[in-house]
């Protein structure tokens, strides 16, 4: 695998944009920002903002909250398909009980705002209200896929797909390994079967950071299978949590990339900040290795709780990054393009 060079440049910052713990999606050249906190448990107002790029340039906006819109909230997930953006669950306030939304999902449309969505068929199985889980959309299946997090109390492992055009759940097969909260998915083409793949790794067990494991789940055989390598930070990157996964073509090539995330919790828990990675690791998907993404510019300081997304810059993928949780325990309120080279 030839090596693979990464240059950052910051396109914001703001006292508005500082959060943890927030979801973040990318459509087209936008780049929308919901929720998160700035103080432990305290979720921020439900007011999306808005990245608007031009090239390597960036202007910022917030847009009218307008009603009907989701209760403001922490630890959600935001998934995109055919533009639209589709929220699912988090929570809510000081007592860290998740939102029961008895399976409902928002959905925003530029055009047209936000809409609540109930299953079509209430007596049908759908995820409990949950935080801190992972989302990841299909556009070539229409589906999106929902896995893990964290309930009231202890932590998940299930996996569901949920059908916009139909408005229907289905519960999948769990995913392998411990439950965990703060873990990552992303979806990526089989190249041999052309279909679509899942890809799940890394997370928080409640007593430890997990890695070494990518997992991969086929739709086509209802099956997951179990890719292992040493988290040493030379065969492959150390364990952590809450960073992400993202699916990257680099030179007409398909990746994984995952990057930042914390690799060791705070003793304080969820009111506290532990170590955080500032490294980025890219996985050969056919080779099945991992390669460290080599920094060309000083870039972010190093960084959990925060989203990203793929965004294409001059037409290639780049990746967004926003915000998140320092060492020092400050929520930051900067947003970053990493281009690859």
């Amino acid at each position: 695998m030839a090596p693979v060079k990464g240059t950052w440049s910051k396109l914001a910052e703001s006292d508005r944009l500082k959060r943890s713990s927030q979801s973040l999606a990318v459509v087209g050249q936008q780049v929308y920002i919901y929720g998160g906190e700035v103080t432990a448990r305290v979720p921020v107002d439900s007011a999306l903002d808005l990245i608007s790029l031009d090239g390597s340039t960036a202007t910022a906006s917030t847009l009218p909250n307008a009603s009907p819109s989701p209760i403001p909230r922490v630890g959600s997930t935001v998934a995109v398909l055919d533009g639209t953006l589709y929220l699912f669950s988090g929570r809510g306030g000081l007592a860290m009980t998740p939102l029961e939304e008895n399976g409902g999902v928002w959905k925003y449309n530029p055009s047209s705002g936000w809409e609540f969505l109930l299953p079509n068929d209430p007596t049908t199985p759908f995820p409990l209200g949950r935080s801190y889980h992972a989302a990841t959309a299909s556009a070539a299946d229409g589906l999106i896929y929902i896995h893990a997090g964290c309930p009231e109390s202890g932590r998940l492992s299930d996996f569901w797909s949920y059908n916009p055009k139909g408005n229907i759940w289905t519960k999948l097969p769990d995913a392998p390994g411990v439950s965990r909260g703060g873990t990552s998915i992303c979806c990526f083409e089989d190249l041999q079967s052309r279909t679509i793949n899942v890809a799940r790794m890394n997370g928080y067990s409640g007593t430890e950071e997990i890695g070494g494991i990518v997992d991969v789940y086929t739709p086509r055989t209802h099956d997951w299978e179990r890719v292992v390598f040493k988290p040493d930070g030379i065969e492959g990157p150390g364990p952590r949590s809450v960073g992400t996964l993202l699916t990257v073509r680099i030179e007409g090539r398909q990746y994984l990339l995952t990057m930042f995330g914390e690799g060791r919790p705070s003793p304080l828990g969820h009111a506290g900040a532990g170590r955080m990675w500032d490294d980025a690791w890219i996985f050969d998907i056919e080779e099945k290795s991992w390669q460290k993404v080599e920094w060309e510019t000083v870039g972010p300081a190093p960084r959990g709780w925060f989203d990203a997304d793929v965004v294409e810059v001059e037409g290639k993928d780049g990746v967004i990054l926003h915000g998140g949780l320092g060492e020092d325990n400050e929520r930051l309120g900067d947003v970053w393009l990493l281009k690859f080279n």
